[in-house]
């Protein structure tokens, strides 16, 4: 009788335990992993930044006062331009006069020389050679020229004169050509200022000017009308009196009014466009009395008035930086060039802080 054939021996399934050395490389690795995340050791998943939220559009209100705040800095920075505009236009008619003297003390060194050069080449004719002395005279080297005392004893007395002459135009020429050179060097340095004004002028109008082209056109009439009521909504003050004009204030007046509807363009002084200090300066010249450029120096060009006795043709200055001037017209008005952008226009004495006012002439 046959039996079955035994059946192949298998070994029974292992499974990992937990205690095994696979199970704890597993772990290990899971928390290295988790470690150098935390570390950052490994690429983190991009984090998604919250979408902006755009800044709230100011105001009609917020945006006259902002430009408001850069056209009174543009003013301030005006003045300080007219200033230094000033400086430069006096420091160069200095160095063209004395370049001019220049030219002049040279010129008249050239005909000394060439004086003396005569008188050396009639002596070597009538007395025989010269020597040094014709070669020194008819050189071109001044310091040679004026150290050799001897030659004024064998030119006799012209010859004498005529050196001591030479030697104090060159003194005087040099000297002068020192002068040049420092007024050349003030005026570049002038210049260079200038430009720093201009600049500071323009990026505060520039400011403003952004400000205002991003109103809409509902903007723009809000902001207009805001601007018409400036004046009822200032703070009031004394009523002037209104004393007459004298004959220059309103000479001063009448040249005022013919200037309305000019426009405002900074450091200009007329006749077509006007600043503020460019019209009241001009408007005074018209009267016969010449005022300073700035509104700094204008307001220390007469004496100070209270403003109950204003009469037309005052200056009225305003802000505490006193960056603004108006001319006034009688009836607690003045006419004045307000800002960049607007024009030559009447306005209450009331529409600005005043700082005082003053009586040219």
């Amino acid at each position: 009788m046959s039996h079955p054939a035994p059946s192949p021996h298998r070994k029974p399934r292992t499974r990992a335990h937990p205690s095994t050395p696979a199970a704890t490389a597993g772990r290990l690795g899971a928390v290295t992993t988790a470690a150098v995340a935390a570390l950052g050791l490994l690429p983190q998943q991009p984090v998604l930044a919250a979408p902006a939220v755009p800044a709230p559009r100011p105001s009609v209100e917020e945006v006259r006062s902002r430009v408001d705040a850069l056209q009174r800095q543009a003013g301030t920075a005006t003045q300080e331009y007219d200033a230094a505009a000033e400086r430069v236009a006096v420091q160069r008619a200095k160095l063209v006069a004395l370049m001019d003297q220049v030219a002049r003390d040279t010129q008249r060194l050239n005909e000394t020389r060439r004086l003396l050069g005569s008188l050396a080449a009639a002596q070597y004719r009538g007395a025989g050679p010269l020597g040094g002395a014709a070669t020194l005279l008819l050189g071109t080297d001044p310091q040679g020229f004026f150290t050799q005392e001897h030659l004024m004893s064998r030119l006799g007395d012209r010859g004498e004169h005529l050196l001591a002459d030479a030697r104090q135009q060159r003194l005087n020429t040099s000297k002068r050509r020192a002068e040049a050179a420092g007024a050349l060097s003030e005026v570049e340095s002038s210049q260079a200022e200038l430009r720093r004004r201009k600049q500071a002028v323009q990026d505060r109008l520039a400011e403003a000017n952004a400000l205002l082209t991003g109103l809409t056109r509902a903007e723009r009439s809000r902001l207009a009308e805001l601007e018409a009521g400036a004046g009822a909504e200032a703070p009031g003050g004394p009523a002037p009196a209104d004393a007459p004009a004298s004959a220059h204030g309103a000479r001063a007046v009448a040249f005022a009014r013919a200037q309305l509807g000019k426009p405002y363009v900074w450091g200009a002084t007329g006749p077509g466009s006007y600043d503020c200090s460019g019209l009241t300066q001009a408007a005074w010249r018209a009267a016969g009395i010449d005022l300073p450029r700035t509104t700094w120096d204008q307001v220390k060009a007469g004496p100070r008035i209270a403003t109950a006795d204003l009469r037309p043709g005052d200056l009225v200055f305003f802000y505490d930086d006193i960056s603004h001037v108006g001319l006034y017209v009688g009836g607690g008005r003045m006419i004045h060039a307000p800002r960049p952008g607007a024009y030559v226009r009447e306005d209450s004495i009331h529409y600005q802080p005043m700082y005082g006012s003053v009586r040219p002439g």
